[in-house]
């Protein structure tokens, strides 16, 4: 799997609804692919039925064609009021082709960038001193 820069064509963020998160799951399943949830049962347990935001991270490629995407999932968690999980999930190349795209200013990107790389990295309340 080779990374995805921010500069490059196929580097995307987008909003998805639960259902659609529902769909790429059973995707994923159908297809084999280990960088998903166990289950449905098992996602329906840790992701909150909201809004997730998407980043694509990763690209695997065999002969020259991309099989799949790898990308980052920011949620709200089941179990949490307001805490969210960062988790990620291999997409097929048509379905990743039609998400809609929220990064199309490169302002507005470097932001989304910057906001997935702090989640990735763990984020913590701090109290000030």
């Amino acid at each position: 799997m080779s990374m995805i820069h921010p500069t490059d064509p196929d580097f995307r963020v987008c909003q998805i609804d639960f259902n659609t998160l529902l769909e790429i799951q059973l995707e994923a399943e159908g297809r084999g692919w280990a960088t998903r949830w166990t289950s449905v049962e098992a996602l329906r347990g840790q992701v909150k039925e909201e809004a997730i935001f998407l980043q694509s991270l990763m690209r695997e490629e065999r002969e020259g064609v991309t099989r799949a995407y790898r990308c980052l999932l920011i949620f709200s968690i089941v179990d949490g009021e307001d805490a969210g999980g960062i988790a990620t999930i291999d997409i097929d190349p048509r379905r990743f082709a039609s998400l809609e795209r929220l990064d199309r200013d490169p302002d507005v990107r470097k932001v989304l960038v910057r906001m997935f790389s702090l989640a990735l990295g763990g984020i913590s309340m701090v109290s000030k001193k």
